[in-house]
C-alpha cells in the first residue's frame, strides 16, 4: 500500500501576528512546528504500511524550512519525505493549496490513500483533505476515528460525527482525514532521528508538477481574506459564590444570565 500523508508546519504559538497587508499570518521569526493534528496522521499511515506492507511519503507544501516537519514524519517511521515550495505557491488558499497537493500525489503516481490530520491549528478550515479528494476525484471520509480493515481495493473506516459514528466502505484510491482518538502518536528513536538527518528532502516546483500558474499562490485563490481581528478578551474575574446549595444555584444562574452564558 503506498501512502501519502500530507503534513504542515504551523507557528508554535498562539500569539500569531497577522499582517495587516496580506492579512496572512505572519511566519518569520516564529517558531514553527509540525501541525499537531498531523502527529496522528503520520502515525496511522506507518501503522498500516507495517501491517499491509508498502510505504509512506510524507509530503508537505511549504518555505523550505519546512523541511523540518518532513524529517520529524521520517523519524517515527515515513519512509520519505517530499517537500513543495517555490514563491509561486505563496498566498495559495484552502483550494489553491489542495490542487497543488493534488499534483504532487499525481506526480507520485500509484498512490493508493491519503491522510490528512483533521485540520491545521493555524487555519482551523479543515478543507485541504477534502479539497485534495475534490481534485483528484477520489473517495473520501472525514473526522476518521479508527480503520477497521483494508485490502488492494477497498478501505473500511469508523467516522466519527455529531451523533456517535458511522462505519463506511470505500473503494480505494481514497483520502481520509483523522481525528486524534485514532491512535497515539509514537516517540521518534535516536535510531529515527539519525535516519531523518541523513535524508535527502527533494523539492519540487510548480513545473515539477505540472501545476497550473493561474490556479496557484494569491492570483489562484478564489478567497481573499478582508478583514482579521484578535478574539475578546475572556472576562477572567473570579467571584466565590457561598452559601447554601439551593442560594449557590439561584445565584449562578444570575451570574451566567448577567455574563450573557446563558
Amino acid at each position: 500500500m503506498k501512502i501519502v500523508v500530507c503534513v504542515k508546519q504551523v507557528p508554535a504559538t498562539n500569539d500569531a501576528k497577522i499582517d495587516p497587508e496580506t492579512k496572512r499570518i505572519v511566519r518569520e521569526g516564529m517558531q514553527a512546528i509540525l501541525n499537531p493534528f498531523d502527529t496522528y496522521a503520520v502515525e496511522e499511515a506507518v501503522q498500516l504500511r507495517d501491517k499491509f506492507g508498502g510505504e509512506v511519503i510524507a509530503l508537505s507544501m511549504g518555505p523550505e524550512k519546512a523541511a523540518l516537519v518532513l524529517r520529524e514524519a521520517i523519524s517515527v517511521g515515513a519512509d520519505r519525505g517530499l517537500l513543495l515550495s517555490d514563491r509561486a505557491f505563496g498566498g495559495s488558499d484552502t483550494w489553491a493549496t489542495s490542487y497543488v497537493l493534488s499534483k504532487a500525489i499525481e506526480k507520485i503516481g500509484g498512490v493508493d490513500l491519503v491522510i490528512c490530520g483533521k485540520q491545521a491549528i493555524d487555519g482551523d478550515t479543515a478543507q485541504v483533505g477534502p479539497g485534495i479528494a475534490a481534485h483528484l476525484d477520489w473517495m473520501q471520509a472525514a473526522c476518521v476515528m479508527e480503520v477497521c480493515d483494508a485490502d488492494k481495493d477497498t478501505i473500511t473506516v469508523k467516522r466519527m460525527h455529531e451523533d456517535g459514528y458511522d462505519i463506511c466502505e470505500m473503494s480505494l484510491p481514497a483520502v481520509v482525514t483523522v481525528v486524534k482518538d485514532i491512535n497515539t502518536p509514537r516517540v521518534p528513536t535516536l535510531k529515527g532521528r539519525l535516519a531523518s538527518d541523513k535524508s535527502e528532502i527533494p523539492i519540487w516546483k510548480p513545473e515539477d508538477i505540472g501545476a497550473q500558474s493561474s490556479k496557484i499562490g494569491l492570483d489562484g485563490s478564489p478567497t481573499r481574506v478582508v478583514k482579521t481581528a484578535p478574539p475578546p478578551i475572556r472576562n477572567s474575574v473570579t467571584k466565590k459564590i457561598t452559601g447554601t446549595s439551593a442560594e449557590c444555584v439561584k445565584e449562578l444562574i444570575a451570574e451566567l444570565r448577567l455574563r450573557s452564558i446563558l
